[in-house]
């Protein structure tokens, strides 16, 4: 039957799904899997590396056959020239999050181009909507990677924004691996879900083996949030975002000594010494609490379709059930 909303309205995808921009592993191949398989594909170029986006942009605009992709940064990262530069690409959309998006709104929105952004609380849901966002995420602190130190849980979360963008269409992210979790985010009145955790645990993510493997073996309790990783890896992230991993060596050592970390150049210089050895992985393992959920590898596209079913499927049970019902 489908599941139209405004989110899909806007895009002129088939799904109410879209990809989280995932710095690093949300790359060409990814973002244009998740745009054939009717979802909105993101491309995660975090800080606007030229580089990466050099070798990412031509893969993602050969393999997504004409659907519609955005592009995501980060908003403490980049600057004027990185947006700039990306809108010559002509995205169907600009995602900023983490940090304040105000320098490059205008811009994005100038060039006639959708703006997403993503929101971690209150304040920054309202300055969304006064920027004239065409979409907004609200990022509950289930979410993997990076999120407020402060932030609220999805499931409160979500239709508070709602409430407050309206009629600008909501997305909801974090918690979020199958298609009951994407049910839930209609129900809660939003246009679709973002998903990140998820679509790194498919075929076409640029994550490691080794974290690929990581996260079909992980369960919920194995995450948490932490800056630990940041810091021990020299991250400029700002102190606001924590980042919610897979457990580490160095997080089970230095947990909660997050000062001392900082004071302390030859621990840094060890981490650094035990990724160079291989010892521990080249990336924190970014896991949402949702991971336990994943049990396979698939095709990002075809986890779009699994994704689109699922969620039809449990809204159709939802509708059957009378009230005192039980099951």
């Amino acid at each position: 039957m489908g599941l139209a909303t405004a989110f899909t309205d806007l895009f002129g995808v088939e799904h109410p799904i879209a990809l989280a921009p995932m710095g690093g592993s949300a790359g060409g191949a990814l973002t244009a899997a998740v745009s054939r398989g009717g979802g909105l594909g993101l491309l995660g170029s975090g800080n606007g590396d030229r580089e990466w986006l050099a070798r990412e942009l031509p893969v993602l605009v050969a393999e997504s056959a004409g659907k519609p992709w955005g592009i995501g940064f980060q908003a403490w990262a980049v600057d004027d020239g990185v947006v700039a530069r990306a809108l010559e690409h002509e995205p169907a959309a600009v995602m900023l999050s983490f940090g304040d998006p105000s320098a490059f709104a205008e811009r994005v929105r100038g060039a006639g181009t959708p703006l997403i952004l993503q929101v971690t609380d209150l304040e920054e849901a309202r300055r969304a909507v006064d920027l004239g966002a065409d979409v907004i995420v609200a990022q509950g602190t289930e979410a993997g990677g990076h999120g407020a130190r402060h932030g609220r849980s999805t499931l409160p979360f979500v239709p508070v924004v709602v409430d407050l963008a309206a009629p600008v269409p909501v997305l909801a992210a974090g918690g979020i691996a199958d298609g009951r979790g994407v049910a839930a985010a209609l129900a809660l009145g939003a246009g679709g879900a973002l998903l990140g955790t998820r679509f790194q645990a498919t075929a076409e993510a640029l994550v490691a083996p080794a974290t690929a493997k990581a996260l079909v073996e992980a369960h919920g309790e194995d995450t948490e949030r932490n800056r630990v990783l940041d810091i021990a890896r020299g991250s400029r992230w700002p102190d606001r975002y924590t980042a919610r991993t897979l457990g580490h060596p160095f997080l089970d050592e230095w947990r909660g000594r997050e000062d001392a970390l900082a004071a302390a150049p030859q621990a840094r210089q060890a981490y650094r010494d035990a990724v160079a050895a291989g010892e521990i992985p080249a990336l924190p393992q970014w896991a949402g609490e949702a991971v336990g959920l994943i049990d396979d590898l698939p095709s990002a596209a075809d986890l779009v379709a699994t994704l689109a079913v699922e969620a039809e499927e449990a809204l159709a049970r939802a509708g059957r059930r009378r009230p005192g019902s039980r099951g």
